[in-house]
């Protein structure tokens, strides 16, 4: 009965939720095309806190590394 009153942009987010939780790998590759014609915000929601916290890690540690070798 729910699923009947859905509007379709209701609809299109459920579909999403539930690839997001069938596929969380592709989450990632997900998150960076829509940074390409999205925002910060966009990258960040599509992640999630796990995702965000690996994109941090590796900002990082890119970060540490490029600190030595140009040093």
């Amino acid at each position: 009965m729910v699923k009947d009153k859905e509007t379709p942009e209701q609809v299109r987010e459920r579909l999403r939720q539930e690839e997001l939780k069938n596929n969380p790998g592709g989450n990632l590759r997900d998150a960076s095309n829509r940074t390409d014609n999205g925002s910060l915000p966009d990258l960040t929601g599509t992640l999630g806190w796990r995702g965000l916290g690996i994109l941090i890690l590796i900002i990082i540690i890119v970060a540490i590394i490029g600190f030595f070798i140009f040093n």
